[in-house]
């Protein structure tokens, strides 16, 4: 019962984490070029991690496990920061928290189809749906404008489902912090060499609030959050404390409001409450 509590506390620390990644993201893009900030967070990230693992002398993978670290560090290493980044400079941080609302269910279709489960039809109907409503919603925004930040989320969210549900495995084996940890490993060398060919050719000029953003996503976005979001898989089981994901959307808007002044819509709710609620039928009927 202890390690259950433990499991939803550490999730819900990790959650609330994550949910002012995508605010923090659009502070730091404001200075900074997507696949730099991609990079230089990742880098950042990776060698406080290399630090854990030596002090606290983490046992190596095995190459068994080699793979799957691989495709997270993809996911949420390079993909998602990347993708995210790219996004945020077409839309706002309000609008694409809407996405957010898709990803347990990007996680859970990862983890059925790695798992080789076979879900009710009941599961399908809801997986259609919220996806369908949030792709309407997207396009409602108009298509000159809407097009490439849209793409570029909901890539995100397919690529971070990936990487969550692989490091969500990982982590029964590994432990948590290590998962993310020895991820960022894999990705430093790709990692630290992109940052040095994007590198600024100045600083001068960068706002605080962007050096904020990327101080941000590199160490709570990127390692932080990871520690608690896997160590609360490990400790409650991924199936339940993975349902914390849904309360993400609404930290998120609540955040992008009140730090970043942006409108967010009656619509923009209407639509991350609807999903949410797609979400959580989809998981109710995720096994057979």
């Amino acid at each position: 019962m202890k390690t259950t509590t433990n499991g939803w506390i550490n999730g819900m620390i990790g959650v609330l984490i994550f949910s002012a990644s995508l605010p923090a993201t659009r502070l730091a893009v404001a200075g900074f070029d997507p696949l730099f900030l991609t990079s230089i967070r990742a880098t950042i990230a990776a060698f406080i991690g290399i630090v854990m693992l030596l002090a606290l002398r983490a046992p190596r993978p095995n190459r068994f496990q080699l793979v799957p670290l691989m495709l997270v560090a993809i996911g949420v290493v390079i993909g998602f920061p990347f993708l995210t980044a790219l996004a945020l400079r077409h839309i706002t941080a309000a609008y694409s928290i809407v996405f957010i609302g898709l990803l347990p269910l990007s996680t859970a279709l990862f983890a059925v189809l790695r798992a080789k489960e076979t879900p009710q039809p009941a599961f399908w109907v809801f997986s259609v749906f919220g996806s369908c409503l949030v792709a309407g919603f997207a396009l409602s925004g108009g298509v000159e404008t809407s097009v490439p930040g849209n793409a570029f989320m909901i890539a995100a969210i397919v690529i971070c489902g990936l990487g969550y549900a692989e490091g969500a495995k990982l982590s029964r084996y590994l432990g948590g912090w290590q998962v993310i940890s020895w991820a960022l490993a894999l990705a430093l060398p790709l990692m630290a060499f992109m940052a040095f060919l994007t590198l600024p050719s100045s600083f001068e000029g960068i706002r605080p609030s962007a050096w904020f953003g990327l101080a941000y996503v590199s160490v709570f976005s990127m390692l932080v959050g990871f520690v608690f979001w896997y160590r609360g898989l490990a400790q409650g089981g991924i199936a339940s404390v993975g349902q914390l994901q849904l309360l993400q959307p609404f930290f998120g808007l609540l955040i992008a409001a009140t730090f970043l002044g942006e409108a967010v819509s009656g619509a923009m709710l209407a639509v991350t409450i609807t999903v949410v609620l797609c979400v959580i039928g989809a998981k109710h009927f995720a096994r057979s």
